[in-house]
């Protein structure tokens, strides 16, 4: 089965010239606008970003390479310049030596809050286009399928007619290359094609969608989105939390997950939060898996949870071992649990609100390492992630966590 996980996205960068930069480069509160939607895609696997620009300068191709800055992850980022004239599609079309198998497209002036794993589940090939439910202010015309193809669009929206409609993100695959030509539209041209060939599929999801036209707007939207997307998190340990612990677990061969540990994760996403992975490795200082061993089953855990519509933000691991028997991870390190150093740099790189953060782990190092990050902890065992999750009201996670004393929760 192939990868559910999609790692690149094209962007479409607003052409607004009346400003030096594109209002979505713009530095806004903390960070451009863009970088909040990067972050957003980069909680879901996405590793590359090209942006499409019909204007280019020094200023615009400066803020473009500045926005890592603003990430927690590192991203490769591309800047593919067309003339105005060729259309968005056609501008598609000049990035095609850039693109992946399967990309997200998006606007740059448009955001999301929702848990794109359950779309990513879904659309697993061909192409799709996210939808969401029309708010009372939405005019766009709604969407009407047969048999979960797009086969047309049935005019406007009236107040309060909660259809759906085009929340702005797509998930194509390369064959769309084929209907790009060198000018060309993708919502006058291309869009109708897919539809007219009933080849491009819809999901809804759940969520907030903001957008913004103007400056004005920008602010408006930034006030909206500054809560939402300052999430609440939840460190998990990954042996005996999420998969059993049979003891240096570094090979896919010897991994057995834990019995619904991805529906659980599916539900914290589901529910707004981040989700962080933080495992000691003394495997690795052992020599009985290596550093790209740990990795590749990594990559394959955190797709095998995204095919479950959960996913994991981030993760961090600490290979050393004051005994080891390879002499490069012998030593001490602030990152091997009891310390706190993984859930620190998490804490730093994805601004986290410690307070509004929870770790779940099934050894008292866990519960240490939390202590001393200032974090919540919950005690794994008897009962497992699958059984505690359930029973924590997640809209409300602190006060149900601090009447469960018997788990070992503490500061």
């Amino acid at each position: 089965m192939h990868s559910v996980t999609v790692r690149q996205c094209v962007i479409l960068l607003e052409n607004t010239a009346t400003h030096t930069l594109p209002l979505s480069l713009i530095l806004c509160g903390d960070k451009p606008f863009v970088a909040w939607l990067m972050r957003e895609m980069q909680r879901f696997g996405v590793e590359e970003f090209v942006f499409l620009t019909s204007r280019y300068s020094q200023d615009i191709a400066t803020a473009v390479e500045n926005i890592g800055d603003f990430l927690p992850r590192f991203a490769k980022i591309t800047i593919s310049v067309t003339q105005p004239e060729v259309g968005t599609g056609g501008a598609l079309h000049h990035a095609r030596s850039h693109l992946q198998e399967r990309f997200f497209l998006c606007s740059a002036n448009a955001l999301f809050s929702c848990n794109l794993a359950r779309f990513l589940t879904a659309a697993r090939s061909s192409h799709w286009m996210l939808l969401r439910q029309a708010g009372p202010h939405d005019k766009q015309a709604r969407m009407r399928f047969e048999a979960g193809n797009l086969v047309s669009f049935c005019g406007d929206i009236e107040a309060n007619d909660q259809q759906l409609i085009n929340a702005g993100l797509y998930l194509f695959d390369a064959s769309i290359c084929e209907l790009l030509t060198e000018v060309c539209s993708l919502e006058w041209d291309v869009i109708p094609r897919l539809v007219e060939n009933q080849n491009l599929r819809g999901m809804p999801l759940t969520g907030d969608f903001y957008s913004f036209e103007n400056g004005s707007a920008l602010e408006k939207v930034l006030g909206q989105m500054s809560q939402r997307l300052r999430r609440p998190a939840v460190f998990l340990d990954r042996d005996g939390v999420i998969n059993r612990d049979f003891g240096w677990v570094g090979t896919k061969e010897r991994f057995e997950w834990e019995p619904g540990a991805r529906e659980a994760i599916a539900r914290l996403c589901d529910s707004g939060y981040h989700v962080f992975i933080v495992t000691n490795q003394s495997g690795i200082a052992r020599g009985f898996y290596s550093e790209n061993d740990l990795v590749m089953l990594m990559d394959w855990v955190m797709d095998s949870i995204r095919e479950y519509g959960g996913t994991v933000d981030d993760w961090r691991y600490c290979p050393m071992h004051p005994e080891a028997a390879i002499e490069q991870y012998r030593g001490y390190s602030a990152d091997r649990k009891p310390e706190p150093g993984m859930i620190l740099d998490l804490l730093k790189r994805w601004e986290l609100d410690p307070m509004c953060c929870v770790v779940f782990g099934d050894q008292p190092t866990d519960m240490q390492a939390a202590k001393a990050a200032g974090l919540q902890s919950v005690m794994i065992g008897p009962e497992s992630l699958s059984d505690l999750v359930p029973k924590l009201n997640i809209s409300s996670y602190e006060n149900e966590l601090l009447e469960r004393p018997r788990h070992g929760i503490g500061r």
